[in-house]
């Protein structure tokens, strides 16, 4: 927890040196990253001082705080614009405070104000998988009925498919957010700055349906459990990606018509939008637009229309926070009344690794062979990822219920 507000109050200083700026920048993004683990720790603890009926949630109570950080943080950047470039400088501890610096500036007080929190009113303790409050974290003084249930094993099958299970779940959503900016210069005739307008406020909004969905997941859980909320997300991602596959026969608008001519193209119902709010001199400044190319199935690929899109992003809305809160609820579950810091640890470097591969995977995947391999590859491994769920989906229970300590 005291790492990020450091890294935080490097990257406000990254001005001062007279050389080799960027390295200290890239490390104290770094130390953002290593920061970010604490998220296990967190997960670790909710899971040691909540019994299984609590568990989903406060999992899922979790997961809203976090989606609403996601939320107001851009909004929080967007109002520092004010600040302007140049800003104030504090000569005294030379510390710049412009539209650059003021988010981290915020990030570091927020993260000093968290640790002051944990030291004077967090109080540690953990109770069993029935709500008991055990001793003290280790378990040297519990019943003597927990060293028992303690020296069983974990069903390592299930630790390791539900590992799969979020890495998956991460991908997707990683991949859809990195192909959300492309995808609308290319299928819209969009330019950079609407594409990244249009699409923050087009995840802005999903967050939104994320506070919702995770609100609501927990009382789906109590009807009808963790494990079929999970095959549900999932078959509603598949169906969101299904549904933005590119069909019928209106090719999107190619970028050289720009170069070239001065004929109008068949337009989208997305470029239809984006042209009211331009003017005509404002068109005859903007770069070229539309699908490059270079990128040979911009010839022979369908669009994908406006509201194949938004639809497909609203089912993602759904089923992404579905699947992210059930994952790692299951997960918790499975390891049982046990310190899980180790565990969850794995589970947040498998979600660490999906947001590095998703962005890398899709890129290429889409730059070269264009949407509909891109997303029929996609479809492909949610299918996968269902099919891995049948095969485990009875091992995915309680630690306690599995050795017939509770009944489930």
């Amino acid at each position: 927890m005291a790492i990020p507000p450091q890294a935080n109050c490097l990257y406000a200083y990254v001005h001062v040196p007279a050389a080799h700026n960027k390295y200290y920048m890239l490390m104290a993004r770094a130390l953002m990253g290593f920061g970010a683990g604490n998220v296990a720790v967190v997960r670790s603890y909710i899971a040691g001082a909540t019994s299984l009926e609590e568990r989903t949630g406060s999992m899922a109570n979790t997961s809203t705080c976090q989606a609403l950080g996601f939320i107001l943080g851009p909004v929080f950047q967007t109002c520092f614009v004010l600040i302007g470039e140049k800003g104030v400088t504090w000569d005294t501890i030379k510390l710049q405070i412009n539209m650059y610096t003021a988010p981290v500036l915020l990030g570091a007080f927020l993260g000093i104000l968290n640790i002051i929190l944990i030291i004077t009113i967090l109080r540690e303790h953990r109770v069993n998988d029935s709500g008991q409050q055990c001793k003290n974290t280790n378990f040297e003084e519990a019943s003597t009925d927990e060293p028992h249930i303690l020296q069983r094993n974990i069903d390592q099958v299930a630790v390791v498919a539900t590992n799969v299970l979020f890495f998956v779940v991460l991908f997707i959503f990683a991949l859809f957010e990195t192909i959300l900016t492309p995808l609308t210069m290319d299928m819209y005739g969009w330019t950079q700055e609407q594409a990244v307008l249009y699409g923050g406020i087009i995840l802005a909004a999903l967050g939104v349906e994320a506070v919702v969905i995770f609100m609501g997941v927990k009382l789906l859980s109590k009807t009808i459990g963790e494990r079929a909320a999970l095959l549900g997300g999932l078959t509603v991602v598949l169906a969101g990606f299904l549904i933005l596959l590119p069909w019928g026969s209106q090719l999107p608008k190619v970028q050289w018509e720009d170069l070239h001519n001065n004929s109008v193209p068949n337009t989208t119902f997305g470029e239809t939008i984006i042209g009211l709010w331009k003017s005509a001199s404002e068109r005859q400044n903007e770069p070229p637009t539309g699908c490059p190319v270079e990128q040979a199935w911009c010839l022979y690929t369908p669009v994908i229309h406006l509201a194949q899109l938004l639809t497909s992003a609203g089912l993602l809305g759904i089923g992404y926070p579905a699947c992210n809160v059930m994952s790692y609820t299951l997960y918790s579950k499975i390891i049982g009344p046990r310190p899980q810091g180790v565990y969850m640890g794995w589970l947040t470097a498998s979600g660490s690794g999906a947001r590095i591969l998703g962005p890398v995977f899709i890129s290429h995947v889409y730059t070269y062979l264009g949407p509909r391999w891109a997303f029929s590859l996609v479809c492909g491994i949610v299918v996968l990822t269902i099919t891995l769920l049948g095969v485990v989906y009875k091992r995915l229970v309680a630690f306690s219920v599995r050795h017939g300590g509770i009944q489930g």
